[in-house]
């Protein structure tokens, strides 16, 4: 009697537990129903388990869960990766999708929403993913004997060891799932020599991780020839002992691992490129080279055969394609890249028959009629997916929120799909964060034609941070520290109609002692300097403008330092959609008291004046405390700003120097001279606050050394230019 008793006794607890869970959540745990096991969902079970602050129980008994995540074919709202987030009257949650990647941004949303608003503000929600692929661009330093086209830089040699580290990529990956990327696409000019052993080219295999310790030139050829210079390769530092065995486990557990979190991995490539090889088995750089073909097909097939997570493999027809040392036509560019990719690809999609791919082509010193009608045999192969990508905005998406340049390519495929390729090659030091421009830009990409989105640069590798001077250690990874930044891409490419009101809320949970709706203003307004700026003053590639320097290539800049001055400010034209007005247009009107819709140079100095004295006003309203991550953030705020008052005044200086050499009036030198005078003390402020925080000069792969204080003395000349007139 005593033992049943006890039993009923028990019973009634457990349910008692149960009833409050499913009321409010108990304080001690909380029930879970799931019938699923795959690592997506487990992951988002555990943010929730964060979220929460309290251990997660799972139940066999789904109507006494507190939480149930259902994956049900029959979801006919749903699409692939979409889920829905429903609270009945019990309080039990409920999260439904078609299939586990939604699971886990369904639990992910949940998690967040918990952390947000708590149980009580949990909302019902349905979402399917806008663009369906939404990836990062990872120019991937391997080893300096296997080079990106970013590695004759500071960024990638810092970074080349990161890269063969599991926690980084681990930490990396979460994110990357967190903030709504499904893909990690690493670029390089060939890294079959550091990731796998090709048959009949077994010696080709490098094993250990190597890095220059030579002094790196200033500048390399921009089509990214020349890496192996004896500078280079020399003197060089063995990083990591590791057999090929052993790179390949590695990078099978890093994609397997991005396959737990629904971030699927490509390999993207430059051609025709043999770094690493060295003259082994007669491969050369040359188009006609047989042996060239057979060993670039063999690796590709090799590469999905060594890799069984790696999703597709995709390639560039330029920038080194030569026959006898001589530039070749589309015809020849695109019969080899159909000779070793697409016949490497099709021997291992018929291989392997049960296995889906994807083959990626860029449309880049390339026509795109010419690539359809070659690979006519890919579209054909059941389980491979044929995709275009296209370079959408040049190398700044940070320009215009609508570009023109993808209007003639979108009408030449009809009938396929492309991923566009988003460049930042502005954005690398200070953190930014404008989700009213990201939510605009990516809603203004033609979006039938579209499969979605890498998001990236050419000039900087987003590994690991290591220009801060107070860093933590570990030191950050680039996407923690510009955590706001990378979210929103990744966030606003899934739903952009994620509101304002879920940024402020994240920010307030970031940084709970702070005015979140204040800094979220200042933030955006101070961010805001980079389109304005760069719509402006538009130099459309990566090696044309680098606005924190204010530089480019010395050969663009037309100066021996690469420094932005005055002359190239009268010069260089305004992005075409951009909506502004260029200098000599504004000089030409003025004579002719003519008028214009577009912004004209002296407003576009004062939409710079507003967003940065915004910034400026709302950052002193607000108090870092102890926390040093608001503390670091405020100052990136105030950076930018001043940065943005430099270029405001630099505008206007050049502008009046333009309309004094037109008239001749003593009154537009005298502005000139008082605006550029007010933009050297502003370019002061702005190298003096950020070198007080981050390391500077840093070398660049595109535009050589970027040295703040040196280049001091180019802004005075802007004054001596005004003054000499």
């Amino acid at each position: 009697m005593k033992n049943l008793l006890k039993s009923i006794f028990t019973c009634l607890i457990v349910c008692l537990i149960v009833v409050i869970s499913a009321c409010g959540f108990s304080t001690k745990r909380t029930f879970i129903f799931t019938d699923n096991t795959d690592d997506r969902v487990i992951f988002s079970m555990e943010e929730i388990e964060k979220a929460l602050g309290t251990e997660l129980k799972t139940t066999t008994l789904q109507d006494k869960a507190d939480i149930c995540i259902l994956i049900e074919d029959k979801q006919e709202a749903l699409k692939a990766e979409g889920f829905s987030i429903e609270k009945a009257s019990s309080g039990q949650i409920i999260i439904r999708a078609k299939d586990a990647a939604g699971a886990m941004y369904g639990g992910l949303e949940l998690a967040e929403q918990i952390k947000l608003f708590g149980v009580e503000g949990v909302k019902n929600l349905s979402q399917n993913p806008y663009m369906a692929m939404r990836g990062t661009k990872f120019n991937i330093p391997l080893d300096v004997r296997t080079p990106s086209y970013t590695d004759m830089s500071d960024v990638a040699q810092a970074n080349i060891p990161e890269m063969w580290s599991l926690d980084f990529w681990k930490e990396y990956i979460d994110n990357m799932a967190r903030y709504r990327y499904n893909y990690i696409s690493l670029w390089s000019l060939q890294p079959f020599p550091s990731m796998v052993k090709t048959p009949g080219y077994e010696n080709v295999a490098l094993d250990n991780v190597e890095r220059s310790a030579g002094q790196l030139k200033e500048y390399y050829d921009l089509n990214g020839t020349g890496f192996d210079a004896p500078e280079v390769l020399s003197d060089t530092e063995v990083l990591l002992e590791m057999s090929m065995d052993d790179k390949i486990d590695f990078w099978q557990k890093v994609m397997a691992y991005g396959k737990s979190r629904n971030v699927d991995f490509y390999v993207i490539t430059w051609n025709i490129f043999t770094y690493g090889i060295e003259g082994k088995y007669g491969i050369t750089d040359d188009i006609n080279n047989a042996i060239t073909r057979d060993y670039y097909r063999k690796s590709i097939t090799q590469m999905f055969r060594t890799y069984p997570d790696l999703a597709g493999i995709g390639l560039t027809t330029g920038e080194n394609m030569k026959g006898d040392g001589k530039r070749v036509n589309s015809v020849a560019k695109e019969a080899w890249a159909y000779d070793t990719y697409a016949k490497g690809i099709l021997e291992a999609a018929k291989e392997m028959p049960e296995r889906q791919f994807k083959f990626i082509h860029r449309q880049h010193q390339t026509g795109a009629r010419e690539i359809a009608n070659k690979f006519q045999p890919i579209y054909d192969q059941e389980n491979i997916e044929f995709l275009f990508s296209f370079k959408y905005a040049k190398a700044h998406v940070y320009s215009a929120i609508d570009q023109p340049y993808h209007e003639k390519f979108v009408d030449e495929i009809e009938g396929l799909k492309t991923i566009w390729t988003l460049r930042n090659d502005d954005i690398y030091y200070f953190r930014w964060g404008a989700p009213d421009y990201v939510r605009d830009f990516i809603q203004n990409i033609p979006y039938e034609v579209s499969q979605g989105y890498y998001y990236g640069s050419d000039q900087w590798v987003w590994g690991r941070e290591f220009t801060d001077k107070s860093p933590t250690a570990p030191r950050q990874l680039e996407v923690v520290k510009h955590w706001y930044h990378s979210m929103m891409w990744g966030r606003l490419g899934y739903d952009p109609e994620m509101s304002n009101e879920r940024f402020i809320a994240l920010l307030q949970n970031e940084f709970p002692q702070t005015n979140a709706t204040a800094l979220f203003e200042a933030w955006q307004a101070a961010s805001m300097v980079y389109p304005v700026v760069t719509g402006f003053h538009w130099g459309s590639l990566d090696f044309k403008w680098y606005i924190e320097g204010c530089r480019s290539h010395y050969r663009q800049a037309d100066t021996k330092s690469g420094f932005h001055g005055v002359d190239k400010f009268i010069s260089l034209a305004p992005h075409p959609y951009s909506g502004y007005q260029s200098i000599p247009d504004f000089v030409k009107m003025q004579a002719a008291k003519g008028n214009t819709e577009l912004k004209t140079p002296l407003q576009v100095a004062e939409l710079l004046h507003q967003n940065s004295d915004k910034a400026l006003a709302m950052v002193k309203g607000l108090s870092a405390g102890e926390d040093n991550e608001l503390k670091v953030t405020l100052e990136d705020i105030r950076i930018m700003a001043l940065m943005g008052k430099y270029y405001a005044y630099k505008i206007a200086g050049a502008t009046y120097v333009a309309l004094y050499r037109n008239s001749l009036e003593k009154e537009h030198q005298d502005l000139a001279i008082k605006a550029l005078e007010e933009a050297l003390a502003y370019w002061k402020a702005y190298t003096s606050t950020a070198l007080a925080s981050h390391k500077n000069p840093i070398l660049t792969n595109r535009v050589g050394y970027v040295d703040w204080k040196k280049m001091t003395q180019d802004v005075r000349n802007d004054i001596t230019l005004a003054r000499g007139l």
